[in-house]
């Protein structure tokens, strides 16, 4: 038998073996200590041997336990980063996506996954009240927002032939990394990112995005896009999106929205994102407000002829050989990538499963713990809300009993110890220079008693901190 050849019986075995260790994840998921006990020598030490020349059989399962024992728990508590919850039947569907070794790059390499990826994208546009738009699933919105901006750029000042040219792109100053990454990779330059200052709740400001534009025209340079943010990193705040629109149009300028934590949400409350579907690119991310298993991102947009206009370059080696309009469709006419997993399985089991109704209804749930942690915030002397919410991210300190210049080094101390006590997971936001605590909701498994445990243990934890 070949040596990498695996019986029936040898598969079922492992594969139980591989099922009991995930049952009893999540069967122990809300009682385990959220940060793992452990240490980066400690992990490093785990893979010191390197690995083996001759294969270990069942042996080699037998070290899942100690790898599982060193991850961080996403219960119902993790409230740091802007991560879904790992929906299991969305696992499911990506076990099944390995099993079946897709290669979706076109349809003649994979039928039924290429079909099936272009429903879902089709199903989550019109989700988000962007009926008609198309794209594809990708990495995380990084690679979305990459993909929508080379489509930009392609659109407004085509380099792909002659190199690239320069052009100017706006975003507010609340703009997410991946945008100032993506002009650096397009060759555009950082310094042709104009960022745009925002209003009291974060949003970015039309009125300073149409003097900075005319400010650039003036001077003889060449605004190509503008960047809204829907769900910015800090606060979740979403940018006047029609306003934003209406100013692209105006000066003919490519509106790509960065929808990446927050577009999912317009399937729960589309009246807070309206203008969302006068984009002419979209990214969001599965992975976070539609709970999938990493990695699940989403590019929408308008026409698809722009995506082939900033994408379309093949050999010989990848022709289709068909004229249909279905079996002669290829992603890598349309995207950054030729070898594509099939990301869509996840997302269509578990949606078919559960139906669209209750994601809905679990994205009202986040946006309810994160208003119900407001209102217990602005109930606690102790405690400070620092920004308005908008949607699920939750920006509050600590501050009694300390003066101002105390307090940003305080809370710095206290969620570095609140995280490792291991009931509650937080991350941080810095807003007009202040250290925040942010809570982020896009876990379907939190309820109102995990809120409530929030303020408890951040209050422990300060009380642990100045008896110390």
């Amino acid at each position: 038998m070949n040596p990498l050849e695996l019986t029936t019986d040898d598969f079922r075995r492992l594969a139980l073996r591989v099922s009991t260790l995930a049952e009893q994840w999540l069967a122990e998921l809300d009682t385990r200590a959220i940060a793992p006990a452990t240490t980066g020598g400690a992990t490093e030490a785990l893979f010191a041997e390197g690995l083996p020349e001759e294969g270990l059989k069942d042996g080699a399962l037998d070290a899942l336990g100690a790898v599982m024992a060193g991850t961080r728990a996403g219960n119902a508590r993790f409230l740091a980063y802007v991560l879904g919850s790992g929906e299991p039947v969305g696992a499911l569907g990506d076990y099944l996506a390995g099993v079946l070794n897709q290669n979706v790059t076109a349809w003649r390499s994979s039928p039924t996954m290429v079909s099936m990826e272009r429903a879902v994208v089709r199903g989550l546009a019109a989700a988000v009240g962007c009926h008609g738009f198309t794209g594809s699933l990708t990495g995380g919105g990084s690679s979305a927002n990459l993909m929508g901006l080379t489509m930009a750029r392609e659109a407004k000042a085509p380099a792909n032939e002659e190199g690239s040219p320069s052009g100017v792109v706006y975003a507010s100053t609340e703009v997410h990394m991946s945008i100032p990454k993506a002009l650096a990779l397009l060759g555009l330059g950082r310094r042709n990112l104009r960022l745009i200052p925002t209003d009291a709740e974060w949003r970015m400001r039309p009125d300073a995005l149409e003097r900075a534009i005319a400010d650039d025209v003036a001077a003889g340079r060449r605004p190509l896009a503008v960047v809204a943010t829907a769900g910015t990193v800090n606060t979740c705040a979403v940018d006047p999106l029609k306003d934003v629109a209406a100013i692209a149009r105006k000066h003919g300028l490519w509106m790509h929205v960065d929808g990446a934590f927050g577009a999912l949400a317009a399937m729960a409350v589309p009246e807070r994102f309206e203008g969302l579907a006068l984009a002419d690119s979209l990214s969001m991310d599965a992975h976070k407000w539609l709970y999938q298993p990493v990695d699940c991102g989403v590019l929408l947009y308008r026409e698809a002829a722009a995506a082939r206009r900033a994408f379309t370059f093949s050999g010989d080696y990848v022709r289709t050989m068909s004229s249909d309009s279905v079996e002669g469709f290829a992603f890598f006419d349309e995207s950054l990538e030729l070898s594509r997993r099939a990301r869509a399985l996840k997302p269509w089991l578990s949606v078919r499963y559960h139906g669209l109704r209750a994601f809905r209804e679990a994205i009202r749930k986040d946006l309810e713990n994160a208003s119900l942690l407001a209102e217990l915030v602005r109930a606690e002397p102790k405690l400070e809300l620092l920004a308005p919410v908008p949607l699920s991210a939750v920006c509050f300190r600590y501050v009694a009993d300390l003066a101002e210049p105390e307090r940003d080094a305080f809370n710095t101390r206290l969620m570095a110890r609140l995280n490792a006590r291991g009931r509650v997971y937080l991350s941080n936001a810095t807003l007009s220079g202040r250290f925040a605590l942010r809570a982020c909701f896009v876990n379907h498994r939190t309820t109102a008693e995990d809120v409530r445990t929030v303020v408890a243990e951040v209050l422990a934890t300060a009380k642990e901190l100045q008896g110390a």
